[in-house]
């Protein structure tokens, strides 16, 4: 294990710039900040400085190390400052990862039931790629994880998948595109374009399978790992696109778009993720609860 105060060390000489005035910041002699340093670098088994005439300057790995050791001393003042000043009315902070396929919309529903509750909670949301967010969740930076699908077994990331619910899928079209049209759902979908989620999604390969299984073949003009930024293009007239039937309604409003048909044999699911098997978490408990009961009501 890294010893922090070589790391302190390291730390301090290479944000003042050198070893003098790291020694005159800590009020430590030079010998002793240099021994520490090279206590470090023979942990890590390679140099974390090099001179350049008569400065020291980061080697590469040095760099890397300032890096490391700037979020390691940042949390840590974090970490005072939040115990020092933490009013006993300080909302509660939950940290929530959004799988960047998710709906917006759907991703709202799932988590504003946490807002209800007695207690005053802070949402921190994230929303990027399902892996890069079972990273965080594993450094535990994140307290759950809002995804479309169980956490890949390929990972080996600790974490358990609590299953929310699914739904059917619905197919969305711009008007002028839509009364183009048949009204022979889901024959329409031969040859019109088409916009889908990218392999990212979960869904995308159900779909692709349905499509198949009834010999269906859109003209496909493009993927998407935003599904808000597929909608834009669906608003434009673009092409037809899917979104879960739970929330078509509210798309078909807010994007002034139309249903072309709906098909209960593609399902969307989600998923929470978390790091615990047992859910205690309060407002973790209330999205999950409330998740189920309304995905529960949409299902048909």
């Amino acid at each position: 294990m890294i010893n922090f105060k070589h790391l302190h060390y390291f730390w301090v000489a290479a944000k003042q710039g050198g070893i003098i005035r790291a020694s005159e910041t800590l009020h430590i002699t030079p010998q002793t900040i240099s021994g520490q340093i090279r206590l470090l670098e023979e942990q890590l088994g390679t140099p974390l400085f090099q001179k350049t005439g008569r400065n020291l300057e980061l080697t590469e790995t040095g760099r890397v190390t300032l890096s490391y050791a700037d979020e390691i001393f940042s949390l840590g003042d974090e970490l005072t400052e939040s115990v020092r000043n933490t009013p006993t009315n300080r909302p509660k902070v939950l940290r929530v990862g959004v799988a960047d396929v998710v709906p917006k919309s759907i991703a709202y529903r799932l988590l504003a039931p946490a807002l209800t509750l007695t207690d005053h909670i802070r949402f921190i949301c994230k929303e990027n790629s399902l892996d890069s967010l079972l990273g965080e969740l594993a450094l535990h930076r994140l307290d759950l994880v809002i995804a479309d699908g169980p956490m890949p077994q390929r990972l080996g990331v600790r974490g358990f998948n609590h299953p929310l619910g699914d739904c059917g899928i619905s197919f969305m079209a711009a008007p002028a595109l839509a009364s183009t049209l048949s009204l022979d759902f889901p024959n329409c979908l031969n040859g019109v374009p088409f916009l889908m989620l990218s392999d990212l999604s979960m869904v995308q390969h159900r779909l692709q399978q349905w499509l198949d299984k009834y010999h269906l073949y859109p003209r496909v003009v493009g993927e998407f790992d935003d599904s808000a930024l597929m909608k834009v293009f669906g608003q434009a007239g673009a092409g037809v696109f899917t979104v879960p039937t739970a929330i078509a309604d509210e798309v078909a409003l807010q994007y002034q778009v139309e249903k072309v048909g709906t098909t209960e044999d593609v399902r969307e699911e989600f998923y929470a993720i978390s790091p615990e098997r047992k859910l205690s978490n309060p407002a973790v408990l209330a999205i999950t609860e409330t998740a189920r009961d309304w995905l529960k009501g949409t299902a048909k």
